[in-house]
């Protein structure tokens, strides 16, 4: 009797604060324990103690100092349509939309910090390794083996082709897949200090090389290693990021991207010093570098703490069903996310083939300023795209909240209509950077114009994927995702197929930039109608915001 008296008095109390907290918020006292409050009062019941368990009942004043309070202040569970549903909620909405924004203002140096920073450098290091051999070619009358690996191994434009699109994604395409479905099931963190510790090994072997299988052969196993990054990565920001800044969170991981092409492009310097051999050794050892740095800075990745999985007896995850074939059916189950990978995969044609083949055309046409070159697209791509890239996040995250605000059907589907703009606005650029050959400057303005507004679609394409398919599969949809770029490497190899043919297997600039306008141009065209049907498409039930406002709320 005196223990359910006691429990009486506990409810009663609890109670009482709460409705002191509400009228607390109309005098905007006490911010953040009026949100931990009235987030209390208006919790579902299945996510509360109740006064007889067992376990114990923790009154709201006991609440407010809990971590429980803390994420009831900090997750993002927050949105009109919650309000909708719980009135008394919607009394204090900018007093908890306020005490959120400085939440997760606060919160933002530990995310960056702890793991966007991190996996960004293992990214820069990956597509480094990657492409440094594009800017370590040259194909003019007067290239010299020292500087130039094609002279000193010994291979042709068409050899070229093979060994920087389908030399390296012969097992990538093949591994990409696999690559997301286990970081939907083992230790992302030691899968990714595996892969860094792979490519830059196989960066390392290309150095020592002396013939050219052996070259096509540390690329093969490159792209087994490199296969592994991004689906496990980008499964990581989307578990341990705000969802309110996830699109901006990928984006500052997609710019390595950009400054990855920058340090290649300054591999046209260090190349000129040291030799192409060289050149390489320093590219391997910061790939190794960024394994240590995952090792010390990551923190550990328990499959055994992720969302919506079940786990096997030896603690690694497996799903539901237990079959790979019916997560690979469901992730591409939509109609969003056909067309978002269909547009994605030719906007990685279109930015493929100017990775591939632009370097070499910039360098024949103005041949007299290849060291100003390498100066201009350092800067274009580490400056440029980043730029893009972190504004075209941001960008999407705006309309997104904006939508949420505005209690729309589709906050997620808002953000592909950046890739849209982004495309339809790199093609001419693109179109006059090949086409001003007459001018250095010129050519570089348009560059830099092209840059800035394509590399804005990284970021809000990969956290719409993300947000559509929802977090069970969230890897698996990842590794078809980069699967479609592996495919995309064709586009290059094609290119330099038709380049070969047309200029008889020597170089002609008029030529290549026929090529390159054409191609790439009809590819960005492409990929803008698709990301729009993308972004027309009705959302499935896991995107729209009741569904995302669960999923949140029972991270």
């Amino acid at each position: 009797m005196k223990s359910s008296v006691n429990h009486m008095r506990r409810f009663t109390r609890g109670a009482y604060l709460t409705n002191l907290a509400v009228i607390a918020s109309q005098f905007h006292f006490q911010r953040e324990a009026v949100a931990a409050f009235v987030t209390f009062s208006t919790l579902p019941r299945s996510n509360l103690q109740s006064p007889m368990s067992t376990c114990g009942y923790r009154s709201p004043s006991n609440l407010c100092h809990s971590d429980f309070a803390t994420r009831c202040i900090r997750e993002p569970t927050l949105t009109p349509s919650t309000f909708k549903k719980h009135p008394l909620r919607a009394r204090s909405d900018n007093e908890s939309d306020e005490s959120k924004d400085q939440s997760l203002s606060a919160e933002s140096a530990g995310w960056l910090a702890t793991i966007v920073l991190p996996l960004w450098f293992v990214y820069i290091t990956n597509q480094w390794n990657r492409y440094s051999i594009n800017y370590l070619v040259d194909f003019s009358n007067d290239a010299i083996p020292f500087q130039a690996m094609n002279v000193d191994i010994g291979f042709d434009q068409a050899q070229y082709g093979l060994l920087a699109s389908i030399a390296f994604t012969a097992l990538y395409a093949v591994a990409t897949l696999g690559a997301g479905i286990a970081s939907d099931r083992f230790n992302r963190r030691t899968l990714t200090i595996a892969a860094a510790l792979g490519w830059s090994a196989a960066t390392l072997g290309t150095a020592l090389a002396n013939t050219y299988t052996e070259v096509l052969l540390c690329r093969v196993a490159m792209g087994l290693a490199c296969a592994f990054s991004t689906p496990t990565a980008y499964t990581l920001i989307k578990e341990r990021v705000p969802e309110e800044r996830i699109a901006l969170a990928t984006s500052v991981y997609g710019t390595g991207v950009a400054v990855a092409s920058g340090l290649a492009s300054l591999s046209l310097i260090l190349d000129t010093q040291v030799g192409w051999r060289s050149t390489l050794l320093v590219v391997s050892a910061i790939g190794f570098a960024s394994a240590v740095a995952t090792v010390a800075l990551v923190e550990d990745d328990d499959p055994k703490k992720r969302t919506g999985q079940e786990f096997a007896s030896d603690g690694t995850s497996v799903a539901t069903d237990g079959s790979v074939l019916a997560d690979v059916q469901e992730a591409v189950s939509t109609s969003r996310v056909q067309w978002i990978f269909l547009g994605s995969f030719l906007r990685f044609c279109s930015g493929l083939c100017i990775g591939v083949w632009g370097a070499p055309y910039f360098r024949m046409v103005f041949s007299d300023q290849q060291s100003e070159y390498a100066i201009a697209q350092a800067g274009i791509s580490a400056i440029g795209a980043s730029l893009s890239g972190l504004l075209g996040g941001a960008t999407a995250d705006w309309l997104s909240s904006n939508a949420v605000k505005d209690q729309a059907d589709d906050p997620v589907g808002r953000r592909l209509w950046v890739p849209v703009v982004g495309s339809i606005l790199a093609a001419p650029a693109w179109y006059y950077a090949v086409n001003s050959e007459q001018s250095f400057e010129t050519a570089m303005a348009f560059l830099a114009a092209e840059y800035f507004v394509a590399e804005c679609w990284f970021g809000p394409t990969i956290s719409t994927l993300q947000s559509t398919v929802g977090p069970r599969i969230g890897g698996t949809a990842q590794g078809l995702f980069t699967l479609t770029g592996a495919f995309a490497n064709l586009a290059p190899s094609l290119l330099g197929f038709l380049y070969g043919s047309m200029s008889g297997g020597g170089q002609s600039s008029p030529e290549l930039a026929n090529l390159l306008a054409a191609g790439v141009c009809i590819g960005y065209l492409s990929s803008a109608f698709c990301f729009a049907v993308a972004a027309k498409s009705p959302p499935p039930v896991a995107a729209l915001p009741d569904k995302i406002e669960n999923n949140v709320g029972s991270s």
